[in-house]
C-alpha cells in the first residue's frame, strides 16, 4: 500500500489500528530540536487552528493545523476518501485524524455540515464523535474518537493473516447488533434531510468503519462522509460485484444500500472475504449449508450457536438482494439480531 506521509514523520508508516510503540511517538517540541529541516512552517493555512464541534462541548485550548501534522505517530488506514491517522497531541489528549483526498462542498457548507452530523453522533453510543474539523486550501480534516482496538477488519485480518485468537459466535453477534443499533438510528432521523445534507443516510457502511472497544462493543463511523469528500475507487463494477454499494443502482444515496453494505459486512464475518462476492452460489447451496454438507462459516459454530449462525446468514442473504424494494428494513433486522443475541446470553450464563 502505498502512503504519503507529511515531512514531519520520518518513523515507518504502519497499517492497522493497534497502539504504536513508544520509540515512535515524537512531540513538536523534538521536531523542533530534531528534525527541525523537516518541520512545516509556522504561519500561514497551519497556523489555522481547528474548529471543535459545538456538539463535543468547549476545548480547553486552540489547537492549530500545524499541531496536528507534525503529532501523528501512526497511520491507521486508507479508503477511498482519504487516510485516516493517531495523533497524539502534546497534552497527550488522542484523536484519530481522517484527511480527505478532495472535498465536494465549500468551505461554509463543510462546516455546517459537520456540526449537524456531529449533533446527530453525540445521541447515539454506537456511533464514533465528531470532535473537531479544519477546511485549508490544501488539507481537509476531520478528527474523531480514537479507539486503541482498531477496526472489526483490523480483527478479522488478524485472525486470518496473523493467526489471532478468532472472534466467538456471542463476540460476533454483538458487534452486528451494535451495528445495527447505529444505523437504525440514523434511518430514524427526522428531519430526513438539512440544508442538502441527507441526515438518514450512513452512506459507506463497512467492517473497517465499525471500530471496537475494550468490551467488544462496537460503534460505526463515518458518518455522512460519502456526501462530503469524493471516492476514489469509483471503477466500473458488475451489479454482483459492486462492494460496498454506496448508492442504489439509479444513481440514489438511499437507506436500502445501506442495508446491502450490512449484509455484505455481516457475510464477511460469517464466510470469510469472498463470501459477499459468491451471493448466487451461496443461495443455491443454503441447505447443504444447513445440514453441514458444505463448510461455509470461518469459524465453528455448533449447537445453538449454528442455528443463529444460519439464521443470520439468511438474513446477510436477503440483505444483499439486487433489488433495494426486495431488501428487509434495518428495523427489521435489528429485532431479529437482538432476539438472536438476548438468547445467546442467555444460554451463555446457563452453561
Amino acid at each position: 500500500m502505498q502512503v504519503s506521509r507529511h515531512r514531519g514523520d520520518k518513523s515507518p508508516a504502519k497499517p492497522g489500528g493497534g497502539e504504536e510503540g513508544s520509540g515512535t511517538s515524537r512531540s513538536v517540541s523534538q521536531y523542533l530540536t530534531v528534525d527541525e529541516d523537516y518541520v512545516l512552517p509556522t504561519g500561514g493555512e497551519y497556523a489555522i487552528t481547528i474548529n471543535f464541534c459545538e456538539a463535543s462541548g468547549p476545548f480547553a485550548r486552540p489547537v492549530a493545523l500545524r499541531e496536528v501534522l507534525t503529532s501523528s505517530v501512526q497511520l491507521l488506514g486508507e479508503s477511498s476518501v482519504g487516510i485516516s491517522e493517531k495523533v497524539v497531541l502534546v497534552d497527550g489528549l488522542v484523536f484519530c485524524a481522517k484527511r480527505f483526498r478532495r472535498v465536494l462542498v465549500r468551505k461554509s457548507r463543510y462546516g455546517k455540515s459537520l456540526e449537524r452530523l456531529a449533533h446527530v453522533t453525540t445521541g447515539c453510543k454506537y456511533l464514533v464523535p465528531l470532535h473537531g474539523y479544519i477546511y485549508t486550501k490544501r488539507i481537509k480534516i476531520v478528527l474523531c474518537e480514537y479507539y486503541a482496538m482498531g477496526s472489526l477488519a483490523d480483527l478479522l485480518a488478524g485472525a486470518r493473516e496473523l493467526g489471532h485468537t478468532p472472534l466467538n459466535w456471542e463476540k460476533r453477534i454483538r458487534i452486528m447488533v451494535d451495528v445495527t443499533r447505529a444505523i437504525s438510528f440514523i434511518h430514524n432521523q427526522t428531519p430526513p434531510c438539512q440544508r442538502y445534507l441527507a441526515m438518514n443516510v450512513h452512506g459507506n457502511v463497512k467492517a473497517s468503519n465499525v471500530f471496537i472497544k475494550t468490551d467488544f462493543s462496537a460503534c460505526l463511523s463515518d458518518y455522512g462522509f460519502v456526501q462530503l469528500a469524493e471516492r476514489t475507487d469509483q471503477a466500473s463494477y458488475s451489479p454482483s460485484r459492486r462492494l460496498p454499494e454506496v448508492t442504489n443502482f439509479d444513481g440514489r444515496l438511499a437507506a436500502e444500500s445501506d442495508v446491502y453494505n450490512f449484509g455484505v459486512m455481516v457475510l464477511d464475518m460469517l464466510g470469510g472475504p469472498t463470501a459477499p462476492f459468491q451471493t448466487d452460489s451461496i443461495s443455491k447451496r443454503l441447505e447443504e449449508i444447513k445440514t453441514g454438507s458444505l463448510k461455509f462459516f470461518e469459524f465453528v459454530p455448533e449447537g445453538w450457536e449454528r442455528k443463529q449462525a444460519i439464521d443470520v446468514l439468511e438474513t446477510a442473504l436477503a440483505s444483499t438482494r439486487r433489488l433495494p424494494d426486495t431488501r428487509p428494513s434495518i428495523d427489521r433486522i435489528l429485532g431479529k439480531l437482538e432476539k438472536l443475541l438476548s438468547s445467546a446470553e442467555s444460554l451463555l450464563a446457563h452453561t
